[in-house]
């Protein structure tokens, strides 16, 4: 028996054996261009292996693999058992099969639910290029199937994750015969002349609480004994496969298309060279908060890659849009609900973030966490859907860290924090609210002489303007805003401890908060709240005090952000957005390009 390691090419076992004074050879081989993540040369490989590539296009999701395989090659012995590739190894050098949740839609007419996992059919050569390629080559004499069969399974766990089907070799996609998972368990392999049987595996389930991702076949080979006696077992072989995780995308990756319902976003996304999609009313149905209803990442594998829309579970007016009109070919979709139907403000997707890739005491997050606000721990406040939360740790690329969001009216972490490309350092800076900053402003602007100053002065609609002389004598806000500065300084805590962060890697951005029923809410338009397209940024316009014809937390706010090379641009979402409790980032949406790091590579 001779085999190679595992950081090498390939993974041969052989052993030779008489059976029945002859010998029969079995070969299942992984397609590299469709799943495999190690590839041998094409020297070692059958020249007419089938091989699907995906296409290529504009956005980058498109990616094209060689056609190497890896090949396990067995010479059938006696009743022995080869642990061939029985495991699933993570990181640079391991090993495994890759397999993708089929959930795009590529199959003709109108959409219904249930989403388009429940189809048993192949509908295309593109519903094809979603499912991994699994090959059994048969080499011996044909004599020997008079005595011997071949089974294929799937462990009994695994029946409801994946679906399998057996092409018969011609160009009907009516030929590719349902035969496993989806209720059924084991396929007898008809043995006619061919000697090479093509299979082609989808994935039905993501990783969650109660499924690990990992999906196991064997194939058996069995002596055929009289109807009175079982038939006996002479050789398994086992392939093992791992459901590619659901992978969220941080704002320092590079945006492709924008959907949003303020058209003053229109000229910002021309300038970050984006796709701009504004939400028709007539699908809102008066719900413009896009942000909260959906989140867009994307599933992997060595031989394709496609963006997963994770529909949240508040299903408002815009419950039906990201499955009616974001789902289609080669975009997929998920959802997670909780059981009994109850859903509070932190089930809304604004509440869910990602931070770009960190280190943190040498243990490296290469696609970053995921980061979700939720009450204090041990206390019984709000949380987000344990659905939702068991969904997102299960996918494990991306560690969840928990943070305090409760604090809050609404709830959500972008209503404090926010990420932004740098080209120093880590890459990134945090951006945090702080009410500490803004009261430092606003008393630098006092002594310099401008306490008159005053904030949404000069506005037709404002009636109450407010000076700097007397936001800073406002006690009940002073204490407002100490009470919001110590949860945020929690998090600040919490973020630096958990993301490996320093103080150098944090800009605190000046803001006002309220207290409305023992719960916060920005005072002005919530700078923090932005939209992040390259190096440009989308903020809410926050009507500060005008000093030297310039709004003071304007000028501030450059003076932080563009000696990192961003540029700022004010966004005036008062009326659309703020006195709602929102503001630009909770009414947008941005659809990124796929990190260049493959999940499979790292180690969780």
């Amino acid at each position: 028996m001779a085999t190679q390691g595992p950081g090498q090419k390939g993974l041969v076992h052989e052993a030779s054996h008489a059976v029945a004074a002859s010998q029969l050879f079995l070969v299942l081989t992984l397609i590299s261009g469709m799943f495999t993540r190690v590839a041998v040369t094409p020297s070692q490989c059958s020249e007419d292996a089938p091989f699907v590539s995906a296409g290529t296009g504009d956005s980058g999701w498109g990616e094209r693999w060689n056609s190497g395989s890896l090949a396990w090659s067995v010479f059938v012995p006696d009743p022995f058992v080869f642990p061939l590739q029985t495991k699933w190894t993570w990181g640079p050098n391991g090993q495994g099969a890759v397999l993708l949740v089929n959930c795009d839609k590529d199959s003709p007419g109108p959409l219904g639910r249930p989403a388009p996992l429940a189809n048993a059919y192949v509908f295309s050569f593109q519903d094809l290029q979603d499912m991994s390629l699994m090959i059994l080559r048969i080499q011996g004499p044909e004599a020997i199937f008079a005595a011997y069969k071949l089974v294929l399974d799937v462990s009994e766990s695994d029946v409801d994750k994946v679906r399998v089907f057996h092409a018969s070799g011609n160009d009907s996609f009516a030929q590719y015969k349902h035969v496993l998972g989806s209720g059924k368990r084991s396929y007898v392999v008809d043995h006619d002349s061919r000697q090479e049987n093509t299979f082609y595996v989808e994935g039905l389930a993501f990783p969650d609480a109660d499924f690990s991702g990992l999906v196991s076949f064997s194939v058996t080979l069995l002596e055929v004994s009289d109807k009175n006696v079982p038939d006996t077992p002479v050789f398994t072989d086992t392939v093992v496969f791992q459901v590619s995780p659901w992978i969220m995308t941080p704002n320092t990756l590079q945006p492709v298309e924008v959907f949003d319902f303020l058209e003053a976003l229109s000229t910002l996304v021309r300038k970050a060279n984006c796709k701009l999609t504004i939400c028709p009313e007539v699908e809102n149905r008066g719900d413009r908060w896009i942000q909260d209803e959906m989140e867009f990442g994307y599933i992997q594998a060595p031989h394709k890659t496609f963006p997963v829309v994770f529909d949240s579970p508040r299903d408002r007016g815009l419950r039906d849009f990201p499955f009616r009109r974001i789902l289609g070919p080669d975009f997929g979709y998920v959802t997670r609900r909780p059981p009994k139907g109850h859903v509070s403000s932190l089930d809304s997707f604004g509440n869910l973030d990602v931070s770009p890739p960190v280190t943190v005491k040498g243990k490296e997050y290469p696609l970053g966490r995921i980061l979700i606000g939720s009450s204090l721990p041990r206390s019984g406040g709000r949380k987000m859907t344990k659905a939702v939360r068991d969904f997102l740790y299960a996918q494990k690329v991306q560690p969840p860290l928990e943070l305090y969001s409760d604090w809050l009216t609404v709830g959500h972490i972008d209503e404090f924090l926010s990420f932004v490309p740098a080209p120093d350092r880590k890459g990134f800076r945090l951006l945090l609210a702080s009410p500490n900053a803004c009261y430092k402003l606003l008393t630098e602007k006092q002594r310099e002489g401008h306490g008159n100053a005053a904030q949404f002065a000069g506005e037709w609609w404002c009636l109450d303007t407010i000076t700097i002389d007397e936001m800073l004598a406002d006690e009940t806000q002073r204490r407002d805003s100490e009470y919001v500065q110590s949860c945020i300084d929690w998090n600040r805590q919490t973020i630096k401890e958990e993301l490996g962060l320093t103080e150098q890697d944090i800009i605190d951005i000046p803001q006002l908060f309220v207290l409305n029923n023992s719960r916060a809410d920005a005072f002005f338009p919530d700078l923090v709240n932005m939209i992040v397209l390259g190096k440009h940024l989308g903020i809410p316009k926050p009507f500060g005090p005008i000093i030297n014809q310039q709004c003071c937390l304007e000028e501030n706010v450059r003076s932080l952000l563009e000696p990192l090379g961003l540029i700022c641009t004010f966004i005036d979402d008062f009326f659309s957005y703020h006195t709602l409790l929102g503001e630009v980032h909770c009414g947008t949406n941005v659809l990124r390009k796929p990190f260049s790091f493959k999940w499979w590579n790292m180690i969780p």
